[in-house]
């Protein structure tokens, strides 16, 4: 494939994504939309009169050449979403870029991705949180994702660097420069075992409308997105709705009911928007990791299932035939108990570790 018109693809205004993917689909690769004629083009889905007029190809070819000159002369490689190297976990959103650019040696494709997201204003408590999770981390092969902001953000890649955890900073603008320009330095160590990445081309400045369409790569390269301190209204709760949306598992650090960083934290915990978190052990039990040296992670020791009363053996036969995590609604029709009974019932089991909830109160056979 031609990377010019790869490049170019991303140029065309007012084709976002979604629609520069149907390009791809309907005429094989991005080289292809450049040579058809106009007739060819109102023939895919979205792609009416109005928006094939507007496609101005002269312009997205020339910039696209610029664009190549400046990624030759400073080190930035293009991830296009045919290529093997695009990570494929963003792979799975409708909404992944059509083009990444890239700096550094990360493998975007490793056994486990997870984000960390929080507060720019984040507190001495919420920082040695996430310096204790990072480095708890570092038993599993991992790649730790964050957005290269003050606070919970910066703190993650540091801890990353220390631990030598490969580790990404999703950007908000191009990669002709850095912002906030504090975090240069850790940027710079970060191209050593991970790297930067971005949609965006050389010359995107850091506006605001930027940030909600980073936040989304944040989440949709990850298996799970962790968000520690954070207040109701910010970026680390539309990450954590959108890593949501993608229908992946979401986890948030409880904290004190009048702290104000800590209030979007419990907003997610307490409306089932996030599982609660307390340590990596609890990470890495609910999502079944294997530590690097193979060992799997325990955090209960299992009793046998003759000890369950006649109540809690109806409940574990249920969700042991089903195969599939059930969700309590379900669990109070096919039991028939009340759900005060049930929800007593569930947490005595979880307890001795016959069972474990998952996000979305959903249990499931330990």
């Amino acid at each position: 494939m031609s990377l010019l018109h790869q490049v170019a693809l991303s140029f065309i205004k007012n084709i976002g994504p979604v629609l520069a993917k149907s390009l791809i689909i309907h005429f094989g690769d991005a080289e292809q939309v450049f040579k058809v004629s106009k007739a060819k083009l109102l023939h895919v889905p979205g792609f009416g009169e109005k928006r094939v007029g507007e496609m101005d190809l002269t312009y997205a070819l020339h910039r696209a050449e610029e664009e190549l000159r400046f990624m030759e002369k400073n080190d930035v490689n293009v991830i296009f979403y045919t290529d093997k190297t695009y990570p494929k976990r963003l792979k799975n959103c409708a909404d992944g870029p059509i083009l990444l650019y890239a700096k550094g040696n990360a493998d975007l494709n490793p056994r486990h991705v997870v984000s960390i997201v929080g507060t720019r204003n984040a507190t001495d408590y919420g920082k040695q949180l996430c310096r204790q999770l990072v480095e708890e981390l570092q038993q599993y092969p991992i790649l730790i994702v964050s957005g290269l902001a003050f606070g919970i953000d910066v703190t993650a890649h540091k801890e990353s660097i220390k631990q030598n955890i490969p580790t990404v900073g999703v950007l908000g603008h191009g990669l002709d420069r850095i912002y906030p320009s504090q975090n240069r330095g850790t940027a710079e160590k970060m191209l050593e075992n991970g790297g930067l990445l971005t949609e965006f081309p050389s010359g995107t400045i850091p506006d605001r409308e930027n940030f909600p369409q980073r936040n989304r790569i944040v989440a949709g390269l990850a298996d799970a997105t962790i968000v520690i301190e954070a207040s109701v209204k910010g970026g680390a709760l539309i990450t954590a709705e959108i890593a949501n949306s993608y229908n992946r598992d979401v986890f948030a650090f409880p904290g004190r009911v009048d702290d104000e960083f800590s209030e979007g934290c419990n907003f997610l915990i307490r409306n089932n928007k996030a599982a609660l978190l307390t340590c990596a052990a609890d990470l890495a039990y609910s999502l079944g990791w294997e530590k690097a040296d193979g060992t799997k992670t325990v955090t209960e020791q299992l009793v046998l299932p003759i000890d369950l009363s006649t109540d809690e053996r109806l409940i574990f036969d249920i969700i042991h035939q089903h195969k599939i995590p059930l969700a309590i609604d379900d669990l109070t029709i096919k039991t028939n108990m009340p759900m005060s009974q049930l929800a007593m019932n569930l947490l005595n089991m979880e307890m001795q570790g016959f069972i474990r909830s998952l996000p979305g109160k959903t249990y499931c056979i330990n």
